[in-house]
């Protein structure tokens, strides 16, 4: 039977704050361990429970429960007002087979918040890993108001064995007729088209299509050789999940986008951050009130940008380019050749590269050069474009939700 573990720290604003110093569960890892999913928590009373149930119940594509000494939960309950603590505890009770380790903490406000918060339960989580001698040990993402797929680490595991450095996960809303939600699927439903226009005009060999465009702290995991190598999770109040995904590109790590790797959230507008998806949805609320057009970049800017990065990778790859090589890349991109061409030989890794130009290009003549425009006429063309280049025996089968409220997003 496992022991539980029930920890409880409490660091005031005048204490130093050291999170990689702290051993939130000192309890040994199971020899067996090759994955430790990561559940922060703050005030997830109504979620609590099934979020808890799924992982639970992780099974193999036979229906067999996985070995409970494979995989383990921490789950860090921080700042709580309800009884999301008590919750968790009271559910390790019930199920002491299931490695469940629970900790709750009190942070002061410059602390409290999500990029520490999953940053300490990742760190943690890469140091019991490393202690067995698991550098190619999985660190596995996903949040307190979130349900995993039962075959979520399954895939995961599957993905990282094929040669994946981490794995982002589809993250799907519970259906319903509001208009937030439509907006919601309409940028799914462009941001899934980009996805499927960069397999055909700029393809990932480590992330071919079928493949998505998500990688957030709902469902994201990592090897602890890369984890290492990126620097950790990068130190951010919020959106560390994106940060995080920014430094695995910048060092051309192999990012699988699996649509396989699937999880269930929550949809509420009252989110803990100013920024991310909860504030999204209120975004799009309000918009929706007044009757606000939905607005992205053009599929003529996405077409060009994507043939630009293709051609700008093969100049980077050869290290050895005219200025006749990278006048039409810089033309097109609406930054200067000269420069262009002196910043290909600085960069280690192409994704190094291509954030600095994109840099360049959000400063420059690109953003004037293309307007936003209604997203619904951005869907239209993106369609447009992929219908003429995929396969002629290749079905095209991405929804337009404007057709149906109820399909997945």
């Amino acid at each position: 039977m496992l022991t539980m573990h029930l920890m409880t720290i409490n660091v005031t604003e005048n204490q130093s704050f050291t999170p990689a110093k702290r051993y939130l569960f000192p309890v040994p890892p199971n020899t067996r361990l090759h994955t430790t999913v990561i559940v922060p928590v703050r005030n997830e009373a109504h979620h609590l429970a099934q979020t808890l149930d799924a992982l639970r119940q992780q099974a193999n594509p036979d229906g067999l429960l996985l070995h409970p000494a494979c995989f383990e939960v921490l789950l860090l309950a921080n700042n709580c007002t309800d009884d999301s603590y008590e919750i968790a505890v009271r559910y390790q009770q019930r199920f002491p087979d299931f490695r469940l380790h629970v900790a709750q903490i009190q942070l002061p406000p410059q602390h409290a918040n999500i990029g520490t918060v999953r940053r300490m339960l990742m760190d943690e989580a890469h140091r019991r890993l490393t202690n067995l001698g698991k550098r190619n040990g999985i660190i596995a993402s996903t949040d307190g108001d979130t349900v995993v797929d039962k075959l979520w680490l399954h895939h995961i595991v599957r993905e990282i064995s094929a040669g994946s450095d981490a794995v982002g996960g589809r993250i799907l809303t519970q259906p319903d007729k509001s208009h937030v939600r439509l907006f919601h699927l309409r940028d799914v439903t462009y941001r899934t088209l980009i996805a499927r226009a960069e397999s055909l005009f700029d393809p990932c060999p480590h992330d071919p299509w079928p493949r998505h465009f998500q990688h957030f702290g709902a469902s994201i995991a990592v090897t602890c050789q890369t984890y290492e190598r990126v620097g950790g999770l990068p130190v951010k109040p919020f959106l560390e999940d994106e940060a995080f995904y920014r430094a695995l590109i910048r060092m051309d790590a192999k990012v699988r986008q699996s649509p396989h790797v699937k999880v269930f959230t929550s949809t509420r507008i009252q989110g803990r951050v100013a920024v991310g998806f909860s504030e999204q949805l209120r975004c799009w609320s309000d918009m929706s009130r007044v009757g606000q057009c939905q607005l992205a970049e053009p599929a003529d800017a996405v077409l060009a940008r994507l043939n630009a990065r293709r051609q700008l990778r093969l100049c980077w790859s050869a290290q050895t380019v005219s200025l006749n090589d990278i006048e039409p890349i810089a033309q097109t991109l609406h930054i200067d050749p000269l420069w262009l061409a002196s910043e290909i030989s600085k960069y280690r890794y192409f994704g190094e590269l291509w954030e600095n130009i994109e840099e360049k290009m959000t400063s420059g003549l690109w953003s004037q050069r293309w307007q936003p425009v209604p997203i619904v006429d951005a869907i239209r063309e993106l369609r447009k474009l992929i219908r003429q280049s995929v396969p002629a025996n290749e079905p095209f089968a991405i929804q337009d939700p404007a057709d149906n409220y109820l399909c997945a997003g």
